[in-house]
């Protein structure tokens, strides 16, 4: 199959997984979408949002859509990297075997993230950046395609471990997710209390998935978009010549850049699933909140003046 028609078959593709989806999840279509993109790109995300907005539901939704091999890991205080990665056990012929923890998966949930201390926060690092795991001096080679999705909850802070940066900067998007409408929140109500539930049926393999991101990845890319996003993260960075006021002002800290790699490859994805062959300056806004969002390091008064991190995106473009 040529790349031109491969092309159009993802679009065809995405716009019948939207419809599984939308069996289950009401709504949240901006995060759909881009949840969507970073796995067609490869990436992962971070989902912010307080409970009770189907975080779970969604990313268990989506993983059954896509015919995955799914597993979620509780995030608690007293969770020990060998919870997550597996450990090697002596078995009855006093040989040692080694028991594959939950990381072992295509998608992973890792579920209120930030409730863990950083040393079992860090376990996740190879596995996110090698799709590969380390222990007892082994390494073993994670199935194909690989996610992690995690979850944070933004306003309860007591008892939690906020991320560090250098696994930060490993998720692809920041997704924020809102509040739904009111016409949303009847429809959901209506469909979680009656006894009915909708079968979601399978439409990928994974081998058609790793395609699919190589295809992504073929899409070319003119090289005044990719300037463009190269210019974009470089305004993120207060030190820069052409950094806006709201950035010298506020913005302790700017994207590196990985962010301008992720930004292209978002945009390829973001170009292809709406049936183009080549991404255009669009397609990098398009992407641009979800993928500056968690790189951008707010100071205390921007803080204290309630700047938020979309104001200071707005202000790049």
């Amino acid at each position: 199959m040529s790349d031109v028609a491969a092309v159009k078959n993802l679009v065809n593709r995405h716009q019948q997984l939207k419809q599984e989806i939308a069996k289950r999840i009401v709504g949240q279509e901006k995060v759909i979408d881009q949840i969507l993109l970073s796995i067609f790109s490869g990436g992962h995300s971070l989902l912010i949002g307080v409970p009770g907005l189907a975080k779970t539901l969604m990313v268990n939704t989506i993983a059954e859509a896509l015919g995955l091999h799914f597993k979620r890991i509780q995030f608690t205080p007293d969770l020990m990297p060998s919870d997550i990665l597996g450990s090697e056990i002596l078995d009855e012929n006093r040989q040692f075997r080694f028991i594959k923890g939950p990381v072992f998966g295509n998608i992973i949930l890792a579920d209120e993230i930030n409730r863990t201390p950083p040393k079992t926060q860090a376990a996740l690092l190879e596995a996110m950046q090698e799709r590969t795991v380390t222990v007892a001096g082994h390494n073993y080679k994670l199935d194909l395609p690989y996610f992690v999705l995690a979850t944070q909850n933004p306003i309860e802070q007591e008892g939690t471990y906020p991320l560090p940066e250098a696994q930060l900067d490993r998720f692809m998007f920041a997704i924020k997710l809102e509040y739904p409408s009111f016409e949303e929140e009847v429809q959901v109500v209506k469909n979680t209390t009656s006894d009915a539930s909708e079968t979601i049926k399978p439409l990928f393999s994974a081998q058609e998935i790793v395609d699919f991101q190589h295809l992504v990845r073929r899409i070319p890319v003119a090289d005044n978009v990719v300037e463009y996003a190269v210019r974009l993260v470089g305004k993120t960075r207060p030190a820069e010549e052409g950094a806006p006021a709201l950035v010298k002002e506020y913005v302790d800290w700017g994207a590196g850049p990985r962010a301008s790699q992720n930004l292209i490859l978002a945009a390829k994805a973001n170009a292809a699933i709406h049936g183009k062959f080549s991404p255009d300056i669009e397609d990098v806004q398009a992407v641009a909140y979800g993928i500056l969002r968690h790189r951008i390091i707010k100071n205390y008064k921007a803080e204290a003046e309630g700047v938020t991190e979309e104001a200071i995106i707005k202000s790049l473009f």
